[in-house]
This record gives C-alpha cells, sequence and structure tokens, in this order.
C-alpha cells in the first residue's frame, strides 16, 4: 500500500490505514465489517476514507446483504397484512395500482416497494375495516 497518496476530494495528504471495523445501517438492521484497510484524508475538516479494494468489495457485500435482508423483511410484512387482510396478490396489486406481478416482487424481495405503499398496509394492519371503504372506491377488475 502506497505510504501517501492525495485526497481525490480536497487535495490534502491521504495516511495509511489497517485493522478498522466499520459498522453499517440499513431500515434497522446493521452489520459491522472489521478489518478494513485503505487511506484517509489529514485534513480535520475532511477525513475522507478510501478503501483498498478489497476492503470496498467487502463493505459493498455486506450494504448489499442488508438491503435484500430490509427487502425481505418488509416483503414477509406485506404478505402476513395481505393473508390478514384476504386479498389475493392481484387484488393488493391493483389496490397499490401496480402491475399484476408487482405485490409478488415485493413478497419475495425481489423489488422495494414506494414508502406509500408499505404506509398503506401497516394502517390497513391497524385498520382493517378501511379496506372496506377503499375497495368501494376502486373500479372493479377487467375481465381477462
Amino acid at each position: 500500500m502506497t505510504a501517501i497518496r492525495p485526497c481525490p476530494l480536497c487535495g490534502g495528504q491521504c495516511q495509511p490505514f489497517a485493522n478498522f471495523s466499520l459498522t453499517i445501517d440499513h431500515a434497522g438492521l446493521s452489520d459491522t465489517v472489521t478489518g478494513l484497510s485503505g487511506w484517509q484524508c489529514a485534513a480535520a475538516d475532511c477525513a475522507e476514507m478510501l478503501f483498498d479494494d478489497d476492503s470496498q468489495r467487502r463493505y459493498a457485500q455486506a450494504s448489499d446483504a442488508l438491503v435484500l435482508a430490509a427487502r425481505r423483511q418488509t416483503g414477509q410484512e406485506l404478505r402476513r397484512i395481505r393473508r390478514k387482510l384476504k386479498l389475493t396478490q392481484a387484488d393488493a396489486a391493483l389496490l397499490t395500482g401496480g402491475g399484476h406481478n408487482g405485490f409478488s416482487r415485493y413478497e419475495k424481495g425481489l423489488t422495494q416497494p414506494l414508502p406509500a405503499v408499505i404506509n398503506l398496509f401497516r394502517l390497513l394492519d391497524r385498520h382493517p375495516e378501511m379496506l372496506g371503504e377503499l375497495l368501494r372506491d376502486r373500479p372493479a377488475r377487467q375481465a381477462a
């Protein structure tokens, strides 16, 4: 590892570091990546960190794993609420304005639903009586 390198942000000098641990937080989940190494800017008003290739890869993998875990967690919550409301995935997709496969993809954790979808289902979880009002105002499903 090169001893000193210029900081890409402020032009100051970056010093090498090793064995650094960093905790990543995402959507209420966290993971700590240990043994990170790279360079850190010595300028007090900058302190930018640059990871070496291996540390950058491990940090990115841990971050990606948290995002996927949060999606699965959200999907499980939406599935539980949808079943509680006795809705099919197709009905849930119509209710939220999504496509015919949209809700399935949410429940599998393949895509992250908009916050409005999550908020709607959390509200319906607490107040299931509101579902009748929403369904009454929804256009009828088209025959295939």
